[in-house]
């Protein structure tokens, strides 16, 4: 029983994981930009939900996620698309120059205080079964994590924008050649990332209850580590980093005593380091990057 507790809660801290480093990664395998504004595009998401409580709950979900893609989309267009060609210390911070902007905006609006919001009071629910207490939001969270990546997985496979997608990745000047519309392609990506976020939000907002400005900033440093731990430029390496760790910071939780738990950060960080010692490449190794869009 202990190890089904421990295997779900690892499964639904990896789901999280691994759709943030999916945002993180399919921009980088486009555009070689590392977008360190993705958390943000979340911080968006659950800023918007929180404005929307009054509403019923499908209203409220959905008017998070379109607000995240609309942002991501928005960015794209405004700040990332004029400097496509630039050099990629520039793209980089641009990244966290919309990083601040976002968080400034929300902060001149609605203020710097931690705010309390509860959009779906079900996924707060336990299902107890003999000494298993398994959260509703663990089980949705690794539900709509398999869904959204398989359904990612579907689009780059089987549809016209998607294969467009893979041949950008792999080379964006052929593929300029054989007529692929690169600004359709990238702005495309940037809305599937803001989707990515807006789901992740429905998760952090549901696992916290509480919106502030600075909330997307873990999760971002994280899912850059499981994209590093993955293989920079493999979308199936940040799903694997995403749950290696997840896996790892639930194993380590569990298995800590108290006085050292509120360093478990610092040791995953750790693990991680000696890990790419061994294996800078992460663990799908990449072949050399292309040139960016």
């Amino acid at each position: 029983m202990i190890f089904l507790q421990y295997a779900i809660d690892a499964l639904s801290v990896g789901g999280l994981y691994a759709l943030a480093a999916l945002g993180i990664g399919l921009i980088f395998g486009i555009m070689r930009l590392v977008n360190f504004a993705h958390g943000d595009l979340l911080m968006m998401g659950c800023y918007a939900m929180f404005m929307l409580a009054a509403a019923i709950w499908p209203v409220t979900i959905l008017g998070g996620v379109v607000i995240a893609i609309l942002v991501a989309v928005i960015t794209e267009c405004i700040a990332f698309r004029p400097l496509r060609s630039a050099d990629p210390t520039i793209l980089l911070a641009a990244s966290f120059a919309v990083s601040f902007f976002l968080q400034n905006f929300v902060l001149m609006i609605m203020g710097g205080r931690a705010l309390g919001v509860d959009i779906v009071p079900a996924l707060n629910q336990h299902i107890v079964w003999d000494s298993l207490s398994i959260s509703v939001l663990n089980l949705f969270t690794i539900a709509l994590s398999v869904i959204l990546m398989g359904g990612l997985s579907l689009f780059l496979a089987r549809t016209r924008i998607g294969i467009h997608m893979r041949a950008a990745s792999e080379d964006v000047r052929m593929a300029r050649m054989l007529g692929v519309r690169v600004n359709l392609v990238v702005a495309t990506a940037f809305a599937i990332s803001g989707l990515l976020a807006g789901a992740a939000a429905i998760v952090v907002l549901g696992k916290t209850g509480l919106v502030l400005p600075t909330m997307g900033l873990r999760l971002t440093l994280v899912a850059f580590v499981a994209v590093i731990v993955g293989g920079m430029g493999s979308l199936t390496g940040a799903v694997i980093g995403g749950y290696a760790v997840g896996i790892l910071e639930v194993v380590l939780g569990g298995l800590l005593p108290l006085v050292i738990l509120p360093y478990r950060e610092a040791l995953i960080f750790t693990v991680v380091l000696l890990f790419l010692l061994f294996r800078p490449g992460g663990i799908i190794r990449v072949a050399a990057l292309k040139e960016r869009v």
